[in-house]
């Protein structure tokens, strides 16, 4: 299958184009700069979804099966910061979590009823659910979204062959999680995930390749939680 997936020049989008490729499909990765091979294209310009989504099937040649969102940021942004910190920082946390993947979604969709039949697999968060820190309203509230996105393609376009999913990890073991693991506490934060850890990219990875790849069509709409159990509904 020919796959584009969005975030993959590190983390959790590195590893699912290792793991997709190592299936032995062709796959074309997206990263803000580019380099290695990836497509450069910057989600907080509008139009980028369009042009990478040109690029990447141009690429492979006219056709793509599987759409990976898995771009996104994790900014914070204190709720007394001022009024004009605290809109650009929601502006900026939406286009590029949520608008960008749902314009890349649409475009899939539309390629997708031209060709017969696709899949989606958007990376969302156990933010999405559980809600985040304080300074993370915008960043729970773009997870949420990605995901009723999701559930909505599933129930709007599987009878033409078109199936959507959604992975929603919890702390995962990049450099970004790190940090952020680090900035909270460390230890006592680990302490509320009953697995003991947080979960290793290539863990989220093998969740994303089986649902690009193997999950049976009535999963459709399915949204799979890969946290340690440190959230579940």
């Amino acid at each position: 299958m020919n796959v584009l997936i969005t975030g993959a020049s590190r983390g959790i989008g590195a590893a699912a184009l290792a793991a997709l490729r190592g299936d032995g499909h062709d796959v074309v990765g997206q990263s803000t700069g580019g380099g290695d091979g990836l497509i450069a294209a910057d989600f907080t310009d509008p139009f980028a979804p369009r042009a990478l989504w040109e690029a990447a099937l141009a690429r492979l040649g006219g056709r793509i099966d599987v759409l990976v969102n898995n771009a996104g940021i994790f900014e914070p942004v204190a709720d007394d910061a001022d009024e004009a910190d605290w809109h650009a920082a929601w502006a900026r946390t939406m286009q590029v979590n949520l608008q960008a993947s749902a314009d890349l979604c649409r475009l899939a969709i539309h390629h997708f009823r031209d060709t017969g039949s696709g899949r989606i697999v958007n990376v969302a968060s156990r933010a999405a659910y559980r809600g985040d820190s304080p300074q993370h309203w915008h960043y729970a509230a773009s997870k949420g979204g990605m995901v009723a996105m999701t559930k909505s393609i599933a129930r709007g376009y599987a009878g033409e062959n078109i199936l959507a999913f959604a992975v929603c990890p919890g702390f995962t073991m990049t450099g970004m999680a790190e940090d952020y693991v680090e900035s909270r506490g460390g230890e006592k934060l680990l302490a509320d995930i009953p697995l003991g850890r947080v979960a290793s990219p290539e863990e989220v990875a093998e969740t994303i390749r089986w649902l690009a790849v193997s999950a049976p069509a009535s999963a459709t709409g399915a949204i799979l939680d890969v946290n340690g159990a440190s959230f579940v509904r």
